[in-house]
């Protein structure tokens, strides 16, 4: 066990989890936790939403299937996830702001009702499981790989959920966006020193560069076949439509202090976010072309560990010291993030429902309970799917979302003829549509992909609930 690597680690976490118990000091209302009091500037919200996208998946998944796959095989993430936040700084982020609302469920309940409200806030909420759930697999990796398997993936995933836990609980998305702020500087430094360091290692950035060349990495395209046609553009709104209606998205719009700030802010974190996860791509490249066959073997079976291992062997303590602090960096802002938004959402969204009239101090008091349960579920459901790879967690999380809540509220914004039955008939299309195409029940989705069916359908479901009880009407009336 490497004692000085360890004891930096657990410095850096109890660290920035003493920053944000400070930022704590100063939430006083529920909209302070929730939205950190609508007041942070830009570079905050560039920071926050850049560093919310960046996590665990992008360091050690994505380069994975890169050097595996090429471009084509990482559409969904960064490309789609990176380019979500664009869409929403384009098209999204003014009128949301506008609205002043606490959560994206509000929105669904102002334009079409309670129920539409529920429905897509559990379908939101129910999303956050596999995101988290590849965060907290992530740090039991890094207490198991520091250790040497002293510290076991069980207790490594308990520990960093308990020091991330406090601070959210403490601080809210204040906490968050300053702890973000820390995080995202010594992510960048880390990574871009770690960078040059393996470029030496190889022989050169040249050596890199011409390594991907060689194996054909940088095609985008898929074949020009129906099929590969279809899955590819599936994977590629998977993220960048599917992750729109999401509360971590929102909460970090409402939180800006202007809604020209909200909307530059998302743009820069989206357009930063596709940019920069190059970086651990080409480190993983250079680790391929410095281990050779190794390496490869390493991204087939256990890709997980390839860049860890790659930096445990081959750099000096300072390197690994970088590494795992960038590395702690990206998993604590996403998971700090996504253990927020889902319990605001459950609290503002349904428990209000159920109790409605609580005060401002039960509904505060309610949500950090509520982040308590939610982490608790999550770390058993992280246990539970030990094993499954973290881009797999990652994007099938947004699935559900693309299929069920998407429409709705584009809908529901830009189309002045949507109304309550044609939500209904989206989500419901939508979501049943999706399940029928899922292995386990007609498995139709080896052919044609199921969320993509389920979004088609969505569509058909908004218009055709939306437009044919008019027509209905109409066509009543003019027989009468």
């Amino acid at each position: 066990m490497n004692y000085t690597l360890l004891g930096f680690v657990l410095l850096y976490l109890v660290g920035t989890m003493a920053i944000g118990v400070w930022a704590g000091s100063k939430i006083k209302t529920t909209t302070d936790f929730s939205l950190a009091g609508r007041s942070l500037p830009l570079v905050m919200v560039v920071t926050t939403t850049f560093a919310t996208w960046f996590g665990a998946e992008t360091i050690m998944g994505i380069p994975a299937k890169f050097v595996q796959g090429g471009l084509n095989a990482i559409v969904e993430d960064p490309f789609g996830a990176g380019m979500c936040l664009v869409i929403v700084g384009m098209f999204f982020a003014a009128k949301l702001y506008k609205l002043n609302l606490m959560t994206i469920g509000d929105f669904y309940r102002q334009r079409y009702g309670k129920g539409i409200e529920i429905f897509c806030s559990v379908a939101i909420i129910l999303s956050y499981l596999g995101w988290v759930a590849a965060q907290v697999t992530a740090l039991g990796l890094v207490f198991s790989v520091i250790t040497g398997g002293a510290i076991s993936f069980e207790w490594g995933m308990t520990i960093g959920l308990v020091l991330v836990l406090i601070y959210v609980v403490v601080g809210g998305l204040l906490a968050v966006a300053w702890t973000d702020f820390i995080q995202m500087i010594v992510l960048v430094v880390g990574l871009l020193v770690i960078a040059v360091f393996s470029a030496n290692l190889a022989g050169g950035a040249d050596k890199v560069i011409a390594y991907t060349t060689s194996q054909d990495l940088y095609r985008f395209w898929p074949e020009p076949t129906f099929t590969q046609i279809m899955f590819f553009f599936a994977a590629a709104i998977t993220m960048m439509i599917g992750s729109i209606p999401q509360q971590d998205i929102f909460q970090r719009v409402m939180s800006a202090k202007s809604a020209d700030v909200a909307k530059k802010g998302a743009m820069i974190g989206g357009f930063s976010y596709i940019l920069f996860a190059f970086v651990p791509m080409f480190i993983v490249c250079a680790a391929v072309v410095v281990m050779g066959n190794n390496a490869l073997e390493l991204a087939k079976n256990d890709y997980q560990k390839l860049l860890p291992t790659f930096v445990m062997t081959h750099m000096p303590l300072f390197m690994q010291i970088l590494f795992f602090g960038a590395l702690l960096s990206a998993i604590k802002s996403t998971s700090s993030a996504t253990l927020l938004a889902p319990s605001t959402s459950f609290v503002e969204n349904i428990l209000k429902n159920i109790r409605p009239g609580m005060t401002d101090k039960e509904q505060l008091k309610a949500t950090r309970v509520t982040i308590v349960v939610f982490a608790a579920l999550v770390l058993a459901y992280a246990m539970a799917m030990r094993g499954t790879p973290i881009y797999d967690l990652v994007s099938g999380a947004y699935q559900v979302t693309l299929v069920g809540a998407f429409v709705p509220l584009v809908m529901g914004i830009y189309w002045k003829k949507a109304t309550t039955q044609g939500a209904m008939c989206s989500v419901g299309l939508g979501i049943f549509t999706w399940i029928l195409f899922m292995p386990q029940v007609m498995g139709w989705g080896e052919k044609f992909p199921g969320q993509l069916a389920g979004f088609l359908m969505a569509w058909a479901g908004m218009f055709a609930g939306s437009l044919l009880p008019q027509w209905f009407q109409d066509r009543k009336e003019a027989m009468a």
